[in-house]
């Protein structure tokens, strides 16, 4: 028999949708899956997801805190971190470094100060 399973799907705030898009979709490749807002002129709320992962990004003031981060399971991160430093993206140049615990660690701050720590297992 098995039991439940879950998913935890981070909400992140934004608040600039065009910063938002600009650091997620076009530098870290993010596909958008959709966007809700409840009138025109509402705050914008989406989901982005790349390789498994996926995140709520809100504009909304009440649904979490700015300065937030995700701790984010990788494989392939020396790739990863090759396509996003080749991209022309001025406002972040992260590195790809040893993880104190072990394996490689690399860090991204987006526009709203939350940020995405990505870890991969190297077995070191």
């Amino acid at each position: 028999m098995t039991g439940p399973a879950f998913a935890a799907v981070p909400i992140l705030r934004i608040f600039d949708a065009t910063k938002a898009l600009g650091f997620y979709r076009d530098w870290l490749g993010f596909a958008v899956d959709w966007e809700h807002r409840f009138e025109p002129t509402a705050p914008l709320y989406m989901q982005v997801s790349r390789g498994g992962m996926r995140l709520h990004l809100s504009e909304h003031h009440g649904d979490c805190t700015p300065g937030s981060t995700v701790f984010v399971q990788a494989t392939a991160l020396s790739d990863f971190h090759a396509e996003i430093i080749a991209r022309d993206y001025p406002y972040n140049r992260p590195g790809l470094d040893p993880a104190p615990w072990g394996g490689l660690v690399m860090e991204v701050t987006d526009p709203f100060a939350n940020r995405l720590r990505f870890w991969e297992d190297t077995g070191a």
